[in-house]
């Protein structure tokens, strides 16, 4: 594999890994006076199955880099977490930085996973069940901030926005990459961005009529 692309590979895990490091750690800080008992249980739980796919997607940073013969310690995040993300400080805005995050991680790493490329072992299999349970539960509460009363809908709607801008942004480099393209990390015409603004356009009209 050309090291470019390998840098590339490592970007991805590493922009994972970062904002899945703050997510958990949020979860824990936020959410231990979260609305009600239940969310709190919830956020805790949660907080341990994120920590745990940071913990997996810098180890396979490190493989990733070792293959190449420069193997580096990684002792915490990268800088490359989203901001909005880095910033979160209420509930609104954690749980419009869980879903939003977890929605493109989801999508990236299912494009990965079905390129089948034989020099890159994805250990995904076991986080992308507990990542749909993250999106299930943030996904209700996307809902039910949006039903809410008062300034709640509104001020969670310029959260989510503030946040699916930056990961657009993500979300659309990785799918112009002409090095992971080529070395097909990455399929030609993914469309991650279109899927996942589509995704979170239909939650925000609450055209998604599913329920948790």
């Amino acid at each position: 594999m050309k090291n470019q692309n390998l840098f590339s590979l490592v970007e991805i895990a590493e922009t994972i890994a970062d904002n899945k490091l703050i997510l958990g750690d949020r979860l824990v800080e936020i959410g231990i006076s979260g609305p009600n008992l239940e969310a709190t249980l919830s956020s805790i739980a949660m907080a341990q199955a994120e920590l745990g796919h940071a913990r997996l997607m810098y180890k396979w940073a490190n493989e990733l880099q070792d293959l190449n013969g420069s193997k580096i310690e990684v002792r915490g995040q990268t800088g490359k977490a989203f901001p909005t993300v880095v910033h979160t400080s209420n509930w609104i805005s954690l749980i419009a930085g869980l879903y939003a995050v977890n929605l493109a991680v989801d999508h990236v790493m299912k494009v990965v996973i079905n390129t089948n490329h034989p020099e890159v072992n994805t250990p995904f299999s076991k986080m992308l069940k507990e990542q749909e349970e993250h999106l299930l539960y943030s996904k209700s509460w996307c809902k039910q901030l949006l039903n809410d009363t008062g300034a709640v809908p509104k001020t969670f709607r310029q959260e989510l926005e503030k946040v699916t801008v930056e990961v657009g942004k993500w979300l659309r480099t990785l799918e112009n990459d002409e090095l992971l393209i080529s070395e097909k990390i990455i399929t030609e015409n993914s469309n991650l961005t279109t899927i996942y603004k589509e995704t979170i356009e239909k939650l925000t009209s609450l055209g998604d009529v599913q329920h948790v």
